[in-house]
């Protein structure tokens, strides 16, 4: 088996409830058909290829997203020796049903498996993959993964199998969801925590926080950070030590994210503010940059 052809496989153990696959060359890679105990979903990100799924047969390409319940028999194999990619997600399905039950089904049953075995829609094939390269990121934080994995199995829950019960109003507990990440913006935050605070469940939190405030609360948590380091950063500390307080994995990501926010480095805000002996005439004329 080639470099190509091997697969890779990704886990986390702050998330054991879920496993990424990618095969880059499917040619070689065949499987008889079979059943998983868990959900499984995935893309197809070049070529096409067979899909199996029960007793049917499709023709499947890329912009394909599979679906497969727990306990479906199927298989996805090569078409002739045409060369075909993918990514899959296997997600423990205890864990998709309580994200069921938190979208409004009820708990008098358990998992309600999905109606059809593959779709075409392009949000959930382009939100699989954004999923795919935050969750084998090393430099995403935890939260920053809870919150995609709730936000994109929310999508995929309400576009293929909706609940009847719509969403409850959730503004003042949002506010304290917002206040807590605020208090805690310099930690390594766990939605868990947060959803604790707040009593709200995570896939309200997750849908109803990005609607009510316009970011998500992983980008809520960022933006917090970066107004702490700003804050140090014009008390003239130095970057490297206002990275670390802040919150942020290293200085790199510190920078691309203050650049992100304020549209330059951490060097050129700072430097704008603090006088110099290459500056004598401290303050400027114009207003510092502050975003």
């Amino acid at each position: 088996m080639t470099a190509a052809t091997a697969p890779f496989f990704w886990r986390d153990p702050a998330l054991a409830f879920i496993e990424a696959r990618a095969i880059a060359d499917g040619r070689k890679v065949t499987y008889a058909r079979h059943a998983h105990e868990h959900f499984s979903i995935g893309a197809i990100t070049a070529g096409r290829s067979y899909y199996h799924y029960g007793a049917e047969t499709f023709e499947i390409s890329a912009g394909t997203v599979v679906l497969m319940n727990p306990g479906d028999v199927h298989a996805c194999n090569p078409i002739a020796n045409e060369p075909w990619s993918y990514r899959m997600l296997y997600i423990d399905t205890p864990w998709l049903t309580d994200l069921q039950y938190q979208l409004g089904f009820s708990t008098d049953q358990g998992y309600r498996p999905f109606n059809t075995p593959y779709t075409r829609d392009p949000l959930l094939y382009r939100g699989l993959l954004a999923l795919y390269r935050t969750l084998v990121d090393e430099q995403a934080e935890h939260l920053q993964k809870q919150s995609a994995l709730v936000s994109y199995f929310s999508d995929v829950q309400q576009r293929l199998n909706p609940s009847p019960t719509p969403m409850r109003e959730v503004n003042h507990k949002l506010e304290r969801a917002a206040e807590y990440i605020r208090a805690h913006c310099t930690q390594a935050l766990k939605l868990e925590d947060i959803c604790l605070a707040a009593q709200l469940s995570p896939s309200y939190l997750i849908r109803a926080f990005k609607q009510y405030y316009g970011l998500t609360p992983h980008a809520f948590l960022v933006n917090q950070r970066i107004q702490f380091a700003r804050n140090q950063l014009r008390q003239g500390e130095l970057i490297a030590d206002v990275a670390l307080a802040a919150g942020f994995a290293d200085q790199a990501h510190f920078q691309r994210a203050f650049k992100q926010h304020f549209a330059a480095t951490p060097g050129q805000y700072r430097d704008r503010l603090m006088p110099s002996a290459n500056n004598p005439h401290w303050p400027p004329a114009t207003r510092p940059l502050n975003g």
